[in-house]
């Protein structure tokens, strides 16, 4: 791919952006995390309150990349077959088997939307763990192929009851852990209640245009944009430290108040993690209108893709809303940027 069509993919992206805005108001850095990953080709897991425009921004993307969309609720009887078949009784009371969300669209799948993921039992996140990992899935004795499949998965912030906690290796299969939260715009908040335009959301999601940004071609699109960045030696000896320091950042002379640094960390960022995160980088930097990798474009991504994968001790997990903050604006002040 040349120089010239990267650019016009480029443009294409920040109008896509742009669009996305306007539909969802409020939420410019959580719009900014899905373009990268929709362009990293990451799986996103979302978490919010109630009623703050997760599915109505996923509907909107859905609609301007193009290809199907399925979406499924988590419940507590929800069974990892209900992902591949369901089984109903036809018009004359025969037992009919049909394909179900992940294989209903076969190639054509580009957008899962998994609602209140942590309601599902884990035998359900193992199987969604398999397609986002290889995009296809085994059923009826044949492998179906989900190629552009991409996942975006909602946690409840507020319930927790009949939960199930996800569990690492599910965490780890998500790029990003994005939050959507209620704007503090005061403004914002007056359009969002007094203007009808955002009263009706199917009406608003229809003002996305249909198909803008080629979902067929996204997988080329991003190998082709992580190629074509480029990093220095120095900005490779920055991004490792700041990965080795989501597993020992006392070490980097990063301190808590109240915490021993010793016993703060269970498990840090996964080598896959390390990829992740270099791969949002690059593609911010595309964004960005640049061909090479700087410091902030690895500061801008490093909270969503590495504290969903920073896992505390029993002694501090408690306070994890608390200190995991703290621990990233640490790191990123402490380590020095080239």
């Amino acid at each position: 791919m040349t120089h010239s069509q990267l650019n016009d993919w480029r443009e294409s992206a920040l109008r896509f952006e742009q669009q996305l805005n306007g539909i969802v108001i409020g939420q410019a850095t959580a719009v900014r995390h899905l373009m990268l990953a929709i362009f990293a080709r990451g799986h996103v897991l979302l978490e919010g309150n109630v009623g703050v425009g997760k599915t109505t921004l996923l509907r909107a993307v859905a609609q301007g990349l193009g290809g199907d969309y399925q979406r499924i609720e988590g419940t507590i009887d929800l069974m990892p077959a209900d992902l591949i078949y369901y089984t109903y009784l036809d018009d004359s009371g025969k037992p009919r088997v049909d394909p179900g969300p992940l294989l209903s669209h076969h190639e054509r799948l580009a957008t899962f939307f998994f609602n209140e993921i942590n309601r599902a039992r884990p035998q359900v996140h193992s199987l969604l763990l398999r397609a986002m990992a290889e995009r296809s899935v085994s059923a009826f004795n044949q492998t179906y192929y989900l190629p552009h499949l991409q996942v975006f998965a909602d946690r409840n912030r507020v319930e927790r009851e009949e939960t199930f906690e996800l569990p690492a290796a599910a965490k780890d299969r998500f790029m990003f852990e994005v939050s959507l939260n209620i704007p503090s715009d005061g403004a914002v908040l007056q359009e969002l209640m007094f203007n009808p335009r955002y009263h009706n959301t199917d009406r608003l999601v229809q003002e996305m245009a249909g198909g803008q940004i080629a979902y067929y071609s996204l997988n080329d699109v991003s190998a082709n944009i992580q190629t074509h960045i480029h990093s220095s030696d120095k900005l490779k000896t920055y991004a490792l430290a700041l990965w080795q320091a989501s597993h020992s950042p006392g070490k980097f002379g990063i301190r808590l108040d109240d915490v021993d640094m010793a016993e703060l960390i269970q498990a840090g960022a996964s080598p896959r993690g390390m990829s992740y995160f270099i791969r949002a980088a690059k593609t911010r930097a595309w964004l960005e209108g640049r061909d090479n990798l700087l410091p902030e474009d690895l500061q801008a991504v490093y909270a969503v893709t590495m504290a969903h994968r920073i896992f505390f001790s029993p002694l501090y997990a408690y306070r994890k809303d608390g200190l995991m903050p703290q621990l990233i604006k640490g790191i990123l002040m402490q380590i020095a940027a080239p």
